[in-house]
């Protein structure tokens, strides 16, 4: 797992055409605004988090965010345990994202 700031995480993402963008927040926090093309897996769901994690592609590079930053990282640390390679965190999260497309 990186630790990116959100500057750091943009233009990496913007360059990276293996990545995949994931949003391990609640439905209502993802009912308030989400980051353009994510996809949703809610990490608070701990058995629906981990069967649908398992079902990714591991060779791909995770872009992954929450609300703070914190449960982003938890995420990152599953499913690096589970053999994803490369996996990237949203310091600060979506608290610390100004809504610009990425």
């Amino acid at each position: 797992m990186q630790e990116l700031n959100q500057s750091r995480w943009r233009d990496q993402l913007e360059n990276d055409a293996n990545a995949v963008v994931l949003d391990v927040r609640t439905n209502a926090e993802v009912a308030e605004g989400m980051i353009p093309n994510a996809q949703q897996i809610d990490i608070m769901n701990a058995a629906n988090f981990m069967e649908k994690v398992k079902q990714l592609d591991t060779s791909k590079n995770y872009y992954i965010y929450c609300r703070s930053g914190g449960r982003s990282a938890q995420a990152c640390m599953i499913m690096n345990s589970l053999g994803f390679k490369n996996t990237y965190n949203l310091i600060g999260g979506m608290m610390q994202w100004n809504g610009e497309t990425v």
